[in-house]
């Protein structure tokens, strides 16, 4: 038999890039992808649409009656309780009671409404108090990291939602507190605005990669603008210099609140608390800036403008 015909030489070019730095052995270079664009990462239709509702409920609310508004601010502090202790409970297994919660929280938006920061500590306290006997209907394992958990539940978010009630019981109430909203969304807005076209200093990197030093300034500006025009204009006896203050106060406020939230959301492994809000994530979600500065709000228009 005839040995068979010799084997066609190999192209000694290995596949990869070639000499030109291109790919193949004649080094053509596929086309270049197009750089990938910023994205918010939501929807933002929904995300609008979704803001917009909420705050022509929440406007309408204010400057009708006070007493809607209050239960407004009830009904989102036992929602934004439901999926905090939700989450934990899926998320490290803690199980922080929802029921003493949830009783305890209204009594505390009630009671600040109704008596003042005196109230809300002593609501506060019997929430606490309810917590640790509630717990203890089930076995002692973890009683500790349950009721420490509830205890910071209780603090977190109806606790600080009891300085919006307070803003609202001054007789200019409803104009506080619209300046409270409208100087934190100015704020995330601003965050948003600039970090997006701008942003290419990280803030904190380790918690919310998203944030960028720039957007801070950002928020900040915005934040100072409106609380100087809105001080001056629109709040009895204030004065433009007090909202460059109140807005500086209310930016970094509304930024920390939202690291905090992102710390906690890091933590438990999740994107967002909850799906309730299409284009926002879940009624924590929305919170996270608004519970830490209302605070700071209260207490500075407090200062500038008395308890009204």
């Amino acid at each position: 038999m005839p040995p068979p015909p010799p084997s066609p030489p190999q192209d000694p070019t290995p596949p990869g890039p070639g000499p030109g730095g291109g790919f193949g052995a004649h080094g053509s270079e596929p086309p270049a992808a197009p750089p990938a664009k910023k994205s918010a990462g939501r929807d933002l239709r929904a995300a609008i649409g979704v803001g917009v509702g909420l705050g022509a409920v929440v406007v309408a609310a204010l400057f009708v009656v006070k007493a809607v508004f209050v239960g407004i601010v009830v009904v989102a502090v036992v929602v934004g309780l439901w999926e905090l202790t939700s989450r934990l409970a899926e998320r490290k297994q803690i199980q922080a009671p929802l029921v003493p919660l949830a009783l305890g929280g209204t009594a505390m938006v009630i009671a600040g409404y109704v008596r003042g920061a005196d109230g809300a500590w002593i609501a506060m306290a019997l929430t606490v108090l309810a917590v640790l006997v509630w717990r203890m209907a089930k076995p002692p394992e973890d009683y500790l990291r349950d009721v420490t958990a509830a205890v910071f539940a209780a603090f977190y978010v109806p606790f600080l939602a009891t300085f919006v009630v307070m803003m609202l019981a001054a007789d200019d109430g409803p104009r506080r507190v619209l300046v409270f909203l409208l100087l934190t969304v100015i704020s995330d807005t601003g965050a948003y605005a600039v970090g997006w076209r701008f942003g290419s200093h990280k803030l904190a990197p380790r918690i919310s990669p998203g944030k960028t030093r720039e957007g801070l300034a950002g928020a900040i500006s915005f934040a100072m603008v409106a609380g100087a025009l809105l001080m001056q204009y629109f709040v009895d006896g204030g004065r433009w210099w007090q909202g460059l203050l109140l807005g500086l106060a209310a930016a970094v406020s509304a930024t920390l609140g939202d690291l905090g939230e992102s710390m906690i959301k890091r933590d438990l492994g999740i994107k967002d608390m909850g799906t309730l809000l299409p284009g926002h994530g879940g009624i924590m979600d929305r919170l996270d800036s608004l519970l830490p500065t209302a605070p700071v709000v209260w207490l500075l228009l407090v200062a500038f403008v008395g308890q009204g």
